[in-house]
Formats: structure tokens, C-alpha cells, sequence
């Protein structure tokens, strides 16, 4: 029995001490972190507040994600909320589908609603729309399946299998897959979908040392059959006036390989072509691209100061139709990216809202409309929002981000860290084995038919038979009294130019 006394005294005095242990580790910890803040100057709140200033910047960091979860409410969270990101996730994982009750959505000033019509045509009454074929005097002309395509990513800036993933379900939903301005990879090609190979100011893939164009490489490039149109990229929507980034710690062996470029170094483009500085040198490369190509060519650009866009349009009137480009890609100054300066991603660049009806409206009035494709993108994920764009006067819709939330992006804000939890902007290896190709493609898949489907059941509520029949007055722009008005009573011409 003492014995026993003895070795619980024993072990409760033992305890005593690995407590006291503990508290002293502690209490040095914080005694040197106190030390430390007190004496460092680079931090007035870790100096006024030593060792307590120090959790600012975890709940700082940790904000973003408590506020993701617990405390925005579903249509509050920037750049996308979670009502956007739910909706594609469900699509993605079991198609087009319905929810309950009613409508969580607040119709503020300027929101977009579309004009139902008293007379819907009924199943198999609808008319098929014919072929559209862009780039007719090209030697590839090129006849797309699909209204919504995959926006330009590059592989770089996403990792093997979110481009694996997005080239298998490119080819299952019979939709186009733009590169992106890092290279054709194998990953593109694996899937046997359509590509639309992006040159961006880096030339990357089709490069000399000099950043010129190589021709015997595009040439040699454009070989591979899943090729079927080439777009020139002036600039995107996150941030335009700059060339493209590249993080060094993503420049991986391979990705140096495909793009041309050394190993372990930060892939920066210049901010413009270097053969290109006004619009007579932009013609010239278009036709000369198309020339060694034989595929359609067009720009990708944003638009902000429309009147050099006119004078663009100009110069093309006076050099005759076929330099025009065959397709112009708008991307929106709302645009994503990996990684850009906070003063573009933020400032920088008209939104598609706007310039969208604005370039249709001088492809009109310069008798170039029919000539060349418009192609819209730039934050536009939903059903509503691709319907609005072919309102406004787009031929074809692109979406990156929604594609990249189909692969399971959690809308992390991690994709210039390599860090991304999600494995779809990472090539760290342990953490690109959560993100699964061959499940993802079929999520890819579904969200492209999903939002076909309900886009095309859009236009058919308002009574036309194609999302390219609908006009400026299927879709009401509510007003700040409550009131809703015809997009095409309320759009100024004449302040647009």
C-alpha cells in the first residue's frame, strides 16, 4: 500500500516538474520574442506592443478565410462570392440543376435582368443557328462547336494536371482551350481538344533571343492538327500596359524548355510587342502570323482609350478588309491573373461592361462587324453574365476563372506563392497529387455543357432561338428609382466614343 503511495507521489511530483518545465520553455519564449519586438524598429506596433502587436498579422492573415467561412454573407465576397462559386462547383459536380425557395440576389442600380417573352418557342421549335466560321480567308478556317471556351491560361502558371484536367474536359465538352502566352505543352495537346495558341509579348514557344518571331517555329508548331486559331495577346484585364509574370520559383526545367526561356528565373514579358509600335506594325504582324500559320489570327486586348481603337479601325479600313485581324478577344479591366502590380489589377483598363458595346457598336459603324469575330471575357463565370455579353454584342464568351473553380479553386489568393492548396496553381508535387485530371475533366466538362445549357434556355425565355439572336433589348438595366430600362434606351453611343 505505501508503495503504491509512494509511487503516485512519485508520479504526480514528476508531472509537477514536466508543468514547470513547460512553463519555464514559455515564459523564455516570450521573454525573448519581448526582447525582440522592444529593440527592433521596423514595426511601431510590435515595438509599442511588444509580443501581443504580434497577432495582428495572424488574424490579418487568417481574415480572409474566417470571413470566407463564417462571416460574408453569400453574395458579399470579392472578386467572386460564394454564391458564384457554389453554383459552379455544383454544376461541375452534377450538372445543370435547381435550387429552392427563391432568389438570395439584391437588384441594386445597374444590375442586369432579361425580358422573358409572353410567347417561349416550345421544345424541337427552336431553329438551329447556322455555322460560324471565323477566319473565311484564312487557309484553316476554323468552325467552333462551342459558344463558351476556356479563357487563356498558360501552363507555368497553372500546374500539369489542372492543364491535363483542362484539355481532357475541353475535348469532352467539345469546346476550344486557349494556352495561354507560356507555350504549347504537352499537357494542351494531350487531351486532343481544339487549342487556340495565345503569343504573348514574350513570344514564348515561337521566340527568338531578341523576343522577335520565329517564324520556322510557329511554322513547325502549328504542324500539330489541335491548332485552330492564333491570338495575339496585346494585353489582358489584370493588367494591362504590362507584360506577363512568371514567379522564378515556377520557372521549372520543363517550363523553361517549352517557353524558351533559363531555368529558375522570373519570366517577365515586355509590355508590348517588340516588332509593334503602332497600328500599321500591329497589321503587319497579324498577316504575317496568318501568313506562316494558315490559321485564323486576332487580338486579345483591353480597351482603354476607345478612340485609338477607333483609329485602329481606321487603319485597317484604309489597308482593305482582309488585314483586318479575325477575331478581336475583349478582355475587361476586371480580368484575373496570377500574379500583377495591386495598382493595375485595381485601376487600370475599362470593364467589360462597358467596352464590350462600345467596340460592337465602332465594328458597326465601320462596316467591320461581319469581318471580324468578337470575342468577350473577363469575370464572366454565370449564366447571366455570358447572357449579358452576347446582349452586348459578343460572339463567343471565354471564362478562366469559372473553369478554374470547376477544377476546385477555393478562391485561396495564393496563385503568385506557389503554395496553392488546391494544387491547380502550384508545382509542388505533394500538393498537386490532391487535384485529379481525370475526375476534374469531367467537372471541366460539366460546367462548360451547364452553362451552355442554361444560357441557351435563357435565350430561349426571351423568345429567340440563339444566344447570338439576343439584342440590347432583351436585357433591363434597373435604374436608380427602382425602375427598369431597355439596355439599348439607355447605352450613349456618342459617350462611348
Amino acid at each position: 500500500m505505501n508503495n503504491m503511495k509512494d509511487m503516485t507521489v512519485e508520479g504526480i511530483s514528476l508531472l509537477g516538474s514536466i508543468f514547470l518545465f513547460i512553463i519555464g520553455v514559455l515564459f523564455l519564449i516570450l521573454l525573448i520574442l519581448f526582447i525582440i519586438d522592444v529593440t527592433q524598429t521596423k514595426d511601431a506596433i510590435r515595438r509599442n506592443y511588444p509580443v501581443i502587436g504580434r497577432f495582428r498579422k495572424l488574424f490579418s492573415t487568417l481574415g480572409e478565410f474566417f470571413r470566407q467561412y463564417f462571416f460574408a454573407m453569400d453574395r458579399e465576397e470579392m472578386p467572386f462570392n460564394r454564391a458564384e462559386r457554389d453554383w459552379i462547383a455544383e454544376v461541375g459536380e452534377h450538372g445543370s440543376g435547381t435550387v429552392p425557395f427563391g432568389s438570395t440576389r439584391h437588384l441594386s442600380p445597374g444590375a442586369a435582368i432579361f425580358a422573358n417573352g409572353m410567347f417561349p418557342k416550345q421544345e424541337g421549335e427552336h431553329i438551329p443557328k447556322k455555322a460560324f466560321i471565323i477566319g473565311e480567308g484564312a487557309q484553316h478556317p476554323y468552325e467552333p462547336n462551342s459558344f463558351f471556351n476556356i479563357s487563356a491560361m498558360s501552363y507555368g502558371s497553372l500546374s500539369r494536371p489542372a492543364v491535363q484536367a483542362l484539355s481532357h474536359g475541353a475535348q469532352l465538352a467539345g469546346c476550344w482551350l486557349n494556352t495561354g502566352e507560356g507555350g504549347v505543352s504537352p499537357y494542351h495537346l494531350e487531351g486532343d481538344c481544339d487549342l487556340v495558341f495565345q503569343i504573348g509579348t514574350g513570344k514564348f514557344g515561337v521566340r527568338n533571343e531578341d523576343m522577335t518571331l520565329d517564324e520556322a517555329r510557329l511554322k513547325e508548331l502549328c504542324e500539330h492538327p489541335q491548332i485552330k486559331m492564333i491570338e495575339i495577346k496585346l494585353s489582358q484585364g489584370a493588367k494591362p500596359g504590362k507584360g506577363g509574370i512568371l514567379p522564378a520559383s515556377k520557372v521549372t526545367e520543363e517550363i523553361a524548355q517549352i517557353r524558351g526561356i533559363k531555368v529558375g528565373e522570373a519570366a517577365i514579358s515586355p509590355n508590348r510587342h517588340v516588332e509593334v509600335s503602332n497600328h500599321e506594325e500591329l497589321l503587319d504582324l497579324i498577316e504575317r502570323i496568318r501568313r506562316v500559320s494558315g490559321r485564323p489570327t486576332g487580338i486579345k486586348l483591353v480597351i482603354g482609350n476607345l478612340a485609338m481603337f477607333e483609329d485602329f479601325l481606321t487603319a485597317i479600313k484604309m489597308r482593305g478588309l482582309a488585314s483586318a485581324p479575325d477575331f478581336i478577344t475583349l478582355d475587361g479591366g476586371d480580368g484575373g491573373t496570377g500574379a500583377a502590380p495591386m495598382p493595375l489589377i485595381d485601376n487600370m483598363g475599362l470593364t467589360i461592361r462597358e467596352s464590350l458595346p462600345a467596340v460592337d457598336d465602332l465594328l458597326r459603324e465601320t462596316g467591320l462587324r461581319d469581318r471580324i469575330a468578337l470575342i468577350a471575357t473577363g469575370k464572366l463565370v454565370t449564366p447571366a453574365e455570358v447572357t449579358w455579353a452576347f446582349c452586348a454584342g459578343a460572339d463567343f464568351v471565354n471564362s478562366a476563372r469559372g473553369f478554374m473553380f470547376a477544377l476546385g479553386c477555393i478562391q485561396a489568393l495564393k496563385c503568385n506563392k506557389n503554395t496553392c492548396p488546391t494544387g491547380i496553381t502550384t508545382h509542388d508535387r505533394r500538393l498537386q497529387k490532391g487535384l485529379n485530371p481525370e475526375d476534374k475533366s469531367v467537372r471541366v466538362s460539366n460546367y462548360c455543357k451547364s452553362m451552355r445549357h442554361d444560357v441557351e434556355m435563357m435565350a430561349h425565355s426571351c423568345g429567340v432561338d440563339h444566344p447570338r439572336d439576343l439584342t440590347r433589348d432583351h436585357v433591363l438595366i434597373v435604374q436608380p428609382n427602382g425602375r427598369s430600362v431597355p439596355f439599348s434606351q439607355i447605352w450613349d453611343k456618342k459617350a462611348s466614343v
